[in-house]
């Protein structure tokens, strides 16, 4: 069985198992978390659609750790007028593996 969940802006297709780095989550490592915005439920006996969301479907799962994503570097230049600004940036994640899917 799988389903499309959305949080955070973005859609993930998940199973059962599943280890997902979502945008992050205001918990701590251990909590668990429900994704009630499940937009497709899939398996053996057919898929259901939501329009837009399945009712009734909820996807489970337990908070691994906070996680921060590969750095990136922000550089701002302009041309003759000797003006630079370098900037860095890490995103923030919760790592959350996904534990029941009910729906």
């Amino acid at each position: 069985m799988y389903a499309v969940i959305e949080t955070g802006g973005k859609q993930y297709r998940v199973q059962q198992g599943d280890v997902i780095l979502v945008e992050k989550l205001d918990c701590q490592a251990g909590d668990s978390v429900s994704f009630d915005s499940v937009l497709l439920v899939g398996g053996e006996a057919g898929t259901k659609v939501g329009a837009p969301l399945v009712t009734g479907a909820i996807v489970e799962g337990k908070v691994l750790d906070q996680v921060k994503g590969k750095k990136i570097v922000v550089y701002k230049y302009k041309a003759k007028k000797n003006e630079r600004k370098k900037q860095g940036h890490r995103q923030p994640y919760t790592k959350v593996q996904i534990e029941k899917i009910v729906g």
